[in-house]
């Protein structure tokens, strides 16, 4: 059973199967964030959604980037991501139109930043997440 459906612009309808939420900034003791810090970290999210759905490709939605004021630290301006990252795994009909819909699924791994803990669901979903050109990225597989 999915944790949701998000529609995606396309008009195809995804499920998300499985859903991790941290912390973008949790572990963070020391410094405060800039674009290298925010590099590694996304960065390093991608790497841990291709180590954790290894059988599926991974696909990163940019984050946005904010940057609140004006002053340079020794690190550069202070560039904030939002603050919840995501990683999911999602499954739709199989791509490929000769591929029997019984058979057959489509599965991609995504790796997203969203400023709150909610699970996207339908048209809410963020606009970046509902863009993803799931014809191009996702993978079919045979159940």
């Amino acid at each position: 059973m999915p944790l949701s459906h998000v529609f995606l612009s396309s008009g195809r309808s995804i499920e998300l199967t499985e859903l991790r939420m941290s912390s973008t900034y949790g572990e963070m003791l020391e410094g405060y964030p800039c674009k290298r810090i925010n590099d590694m970290k996304v960065s390093g999210r991608r790497r841990e959604a291709e180590r954790v759905f290894s059988a599926v490709p991974v696909h990163l939605v940019p984050p946005t980037r904010q940057y609140p004021d004006g002053s340079a630290g020794p690190f550069g301006p202070v560039e904030v991501l939002p603050s919840v990252t995501c990683i999911g795994l999602f499954r739709s009909t199989a791509v490929a139109p000769e591929l029997d819909p019984v058979l057959h699924r489509s599965a991609l791994a995504v790796v997203w930043f969203q400023p709150v803990p909610d699970v996207p669901s339908g048209e809410d979903a963020d606009p970046a997440l509902r863009g993803i050109h799931w014809e191009e990225l996702a993978q079919d597989y045979e159940l």
